[in-house]
């Protein structure tokens, strides 16, 4: 077999694990169907998901049955007021060994697993939010000047109610660019409505099946970031990042108008990987800017701030970055 028909083989092996894993959160999750392929193409990525909404829209049952559906370890944290730094990636403490003497030994806390669900993350204070920030992006923690690595994959979940909600606290800009994406949870039609009463008030009790491993999973990571990018498109990815600094030549006119700051570098490698998984998915062998255009609200809406006039006026990053995508040249910084 050559190599590239081995590739093509690795390749439609992908796309049937990925529809196995995703039907079988189907069969638990109703509807919300963008949301959950986001979420395993973030997962995929090596990234973390934040999904947004208000209570009852099944952010929980999301990330708890994507567990189930995996071979991999899960816990869940509760964010509260009073939560602690120390109650996420835990503490030493005195213990008494066989000889009666005593030593200081480091119990992990609920940090220390595959797939982690941040509950409420913005009921939380900052300080505890940021303990997050070493394990999400060094996937280590450190105590006591210890640095204690995590398993792989890890992956953060973590839900969150609109700000406008009492009792919560506007995560920090340096923990929001750790999130590969920011998902948006809507209110279910009247026929998923239907097929939620007929899983949850009747005989029905749909569980998800373990169908993939942790390994499966980091070697389809590794598989994605085969696909080639042409250079044309890669500048038009960079294009449409500069375009949300309002102080670029590339930025657009409501960029200029409405947004204080723009994208990290973050946002432009987190839109090159989620466009090599799509081009995977679509059955192609190469990205297209399609594939960059359809990352670009997953992952640019929660690294852009609006200033006060943006604010003032009720505009979403997501009209920006419409206006963006709309606007900006495909050959804006094309080669020589």
């Amino acid at each position: 077999m050559s190599e590239t028909d081995q590739l093509r083989q690795q390749l439609e092996e992908f796309r049937n694990d990925f529809e196995r894993l995703r039907a079988e959160i189907g069969k638990v999750i109703v509807g919300q169907r963008e949301i959950l392929e986001d979420t395993l193409l973030a997962l995929i990525a090596g990234g973390h998901v934040l999904l947004e909404g208000v209570p009852g829209l099944g952010k929980t049952l999301t990330v708890r049955t994507l567990a189930e559906a995996l071979h991999l370890s899960f816990h869940r944290i509760q964010f509260t007021p009073d939560l602690m730094p120390a109650d996420l990636i835990g503490t030493n403490m005195v213990v008494e060994n066989a000889d009666g003497k005593k030593a200081f030994e480091f119990q992990k806390g609920p940090l220390f697993a595959n797939v982690v669900l941040a509950d409420e993350i913005n009921r939380a204070t900052p300080k505890t939010q940021s303990a997050l920030l070493e394990s999400m992006q060094e996937h280590s923690v450190t105590v006591a000047g210890i640095t204690h690595v995590l398993s792989e994959p890890f992956f953060v979940m973590a839900t969150q109610n609109p700000l406008e909600m009492e009792g919560t606290y506007p995560l920090p800009e340096a923990q929001l660019d750790r999130f590969f994406c920011k998902l948006i949870v809507t209110y279910p039609d009247v026929g998923e409505l239907e097929t939620i009463l007929d899983r949850t008030t009747e005989m029905q009790n749909p569980q998800a099946e373990a169908v993939l491993s942790g390994e499966r999973i980091i070697e389809m990571s590794r598989l994605a970031r085969k696909i080639p990018i042409s250079q044309e498109v890669r500048r038009y990815g960079i294009a449409i990042v500069l375009a949300t600094h309002p102080e670029n030549e590339l930025a657009s006119p409501a960029t200029k108008q409405y947004v204080r700051y723009g994208a990290s570098p973050r946002a432009l490698q987190a839109m090159i990987l989620g466009a090599k998984i799509k081009a995977i998915l679509d059955n192609r062998y190469h990205v297209a800017r399609d594939d960059l255009r359809a990352m670009a609200l997953p992952v640019l809406r929660h690294r852009m701030i609006l200033n006060f006039e943006g604010q003032a006026e009720g505009i979403s990053t997501d009209d920006v970055i419409g206006k963006i995508i709309q606007q900006a040249p495909e050959d804006a910084l094309a080669a020589g």
